[in-house]
């Protein structure tokens, strides 16, 4: 029997403090998904400071109305994917809000801001959120939790695939099988564009990212600092973990500033997440591996993706982008926060224990009824 087709909307803000993504996803059951419109509404730089001072130095008060904030961003990138697909409120059957991740320190908590109540009471639909607590709970890291959609959706059917996400932070997800949760691994590598473009801030203030590596490219990699970072217990620590921002910051970049001033640190940072990247896949998953499909901002930037099919060409493994194998590497994240939502309103888990460390898998998230 043929299900019903459903329709959500899957939001996303990420540790790239770039803005809020909403994808339109028309499901037909788990693993057929199809992507109607993406949009992203971008961040302002008072946002954005605010995101990143909830980490450091917000108080009760700031963090209360950022919450709120946030719930009105995500009412306006969901009204820009309705306009824009040419679709009303009345034909969603959820939305999914994970929310953004302002504090993650498993195994005690992951902390998520805004209010998902206003978008419930805005479009008059069923509101799934809080996709963390649960698997948290259960003993697992809260994080990551887009491996459910890698292997449902993105793996291949013939052979071994690594799905590589890069923003903020980097993580992956190695699928053995398309659908099969046998043998799934998945785990945060470490930094993935968070330190690149804090130092790319710290040579010129007015610069939001380090585009086309611009800046990057003008400086040269120190090996020694490189080294020195990756004795960090993260990355010695076997899956499955995560991280963000709280441990590889604003903090770290200022250290590493300070330590390779100008073009050099922001190579170095560069540097720092193709070296850690390359070494989880050649330390972690199975050989032999054909192909890494890299989605995220990290895809964007020429000396990250050079720097991966470097290292990684020595084992016969090849760097594709995700754009050119399914559709805008930009909406991966949204969409499958949209199939998490899909699940849980079926009633079915969300988190790969394998990808989690959760004792078992669960129904994640809680639902705001419309």
């Amino acid at each position: 029997m043929t299900e019903r087709p459903s329709l959500g909307i899957g939001l996303m803000s990420g540790t790239s403090l770039d803005g809020m993504d909403a994808a339109l996803v028309r499901f037909t059951g788990p693993t057929q998904a199809a992507l109607l419109a993406f949009t992203s509404c971008a961040y302002d730089r008072g946002t954005r400071q605010s995101l990143e001072d909830a980490i450091t130095s917000s108080t009760a008060a700031d963090l209360a109305r950022l919450h709120a904030r946030l719930g009105h961003l995500a009412v306006a990138a969901c009204q820009q994917v309705l306009d824009e697909s040419h679709h009303l409120a009345s034909q969603l059957d959820f939305i999914s809000f994970p929310g953004h991740t302002v504090w993650h320190e498993p195994p005690t908590v992951s902390w998520q801001l805004g209010d998902p109540a206003i978008l419930a009471e805005t479009f008059g639909t069923r509101v799934v959120h809080d996709f963390r607590a649960r698997d948290i709970a259960a003993g697992g890291e809260g994080a990551p939790l887009v491996p459910m959609a890698d292997m449902l959706l993105f793996g291949h059917c013939g052979q071994p695939r690594v799905l590589l996400n890069i923003g903020g932070m980097a993580n992956l997800t190695y699928v053995p099988r398309a659908a099969v949760d046998d043998g799934v691994l998945a785990f945060d590598t470490g930094p993935g564009m968070a330190l690149i473009d804090e130092l790319a801030r710290h040579v010129d203030p007015a610069l939001s990212y380090d585009t086309d590596a611009v800046v990057s490219s003008q400086g040269k990699a120190d090996p020694g600092v490189v080294e020195d970072l990756l004795t960090d217990e993260f990355f010695r620590r076997s899956p499955p973990k995560s991280t963000g921002r709280e441990r590889f910051g604003a903090a770290v970049a200022h250290d590493m500033a300070s330590r390779v001033p100008g073009p050099d640190g922001v190579a170095t940072a560069v540097a720092l997440t193709v070296e850690s990247i390359a070494r989880a896949i050649t330390r972690w998953v199975p050989a032999p591996l054909s192909e890494v499909v890299v989605s995220g901002g990290g895809r964007r930037h020429p000396g990250v993706i050079r720097g991966l099919e470097v290292r990684l060409a020595s084992g016969g493994t090849a760097v594709r982008l995700f754009d050119d194998v399914f559709f805008d590497g930009d909406a991966k994240e949204a969409v499958a926060f949209a199939l998490l939502g899909y699940l849980t309103v079926h009633g079915q888990p969300g988190n790969l224990p394998a990808a989690t460390g959760a004792r078992a898998a669960r129904v994640l998230g809680s639902i705001i009824p419309p």
